[in-house]
């Protein structure tokens, strides 16, 4: 079960560290608490009731089995998202954007199909019967492709909610989920529009334990969800 952290625990993580003044979207008014030096502070206590709200709203989700596909292109949540996607069984994309996934998936689909049939191929032993040089070709286009779709390889469908921990830093996932209608699940830092998320979580996007707390807890929730799942009854 997944357990609201305290106000504290969110000060600790730097959860409450905002962007300066002048870059606040008007939108996240309502979520701030103070101004200090120039910089915003969330209202924690807010974050705490949208976490109670929007944790709620996944767990449920995932107990529908719906498929979460994590998104970050921010260096120092890579790391982060890819082990977090890793560990509640979902899919995730950690590297550079790539353009159309979303919205046009079928290209995605062929680009995947050509990549699992290269990893069974050198895996197999067929590669053996190619030039030494033509091996080293195919181990380098796989090695590109391996860094960008190896945490797509599940991917068989459209994803049903795309998961971004920075609303603001993922901006071109955001913009294809809205027009495919694609669910978004985001953490919206005081410089992000909330409107474009389905579920936003106001924090701080750039600090790294803060990012790892709010990962963490939404692949939390997904594993709560997962595990409510009800299987057929097979006689």
């Amino acid at each position: 079960m997944v357990k609201i952290p305290s106000i504290l625990e969110m000060l600790q993580a730097g959860a409450h560290f905002g962007h300066k003044a002048a870059k606040r979207h008007p939108k996240m008014a309502q979520f701030i608490h103070s101004c200090r030096n120039d910089v915003h502070i969330i209202d924690l206590e807010k974050t705490q009731e949208k976490l109670k709200e929007v944790l709620g709203e996944i767990k449920r989700m995932a107990a529908e089995g719906k498929v979460f596909l994590f998104i970050s292109t921010k260096p120092q949540a890579r790391d982060i998202v890819k082990k977090a996607a890793t560990d509640c069984g979902m899919p995730y994309l950690v590297e550079r954007w790539l353009g159309g996934l979303i919205t046009n998936f079928g290209e995605l689909k062929k680009l995947l199909a050509n990549y699992n049939k290269m990893t069974q191929e050198k895996a197999s032993g067929e590669w053996e019967k190619y030039t030494k040089k033509e091996q080293k070709d195919f181990e380098k286009k796989l090695e590109k492709m391996d860094k960008v779709l190896s945490g797509l390889t599940n991917l068989v469908k459209l994803p049903d909610v795309i998961f971004v921990p920075s609303l603001q830093g993922d901006k071109t996932a955001v913009l294809e989920a809205n027009r495919m209608g694609v669910l978004i699940v985001g953490i919206c830092d005081s410089n992000a529009n909330p409107d474009k998320a389905d579920y936003f979580i106001p924090a701080n996007d750039d600090a790294v334990n803060s990012i790892k707390m709010m990962v963490d807890l939404v692949a939390g929730a997904i594993k709560d969800g997962k595990a409510e799942i009800v299987k057929p009854v097979i006689n």
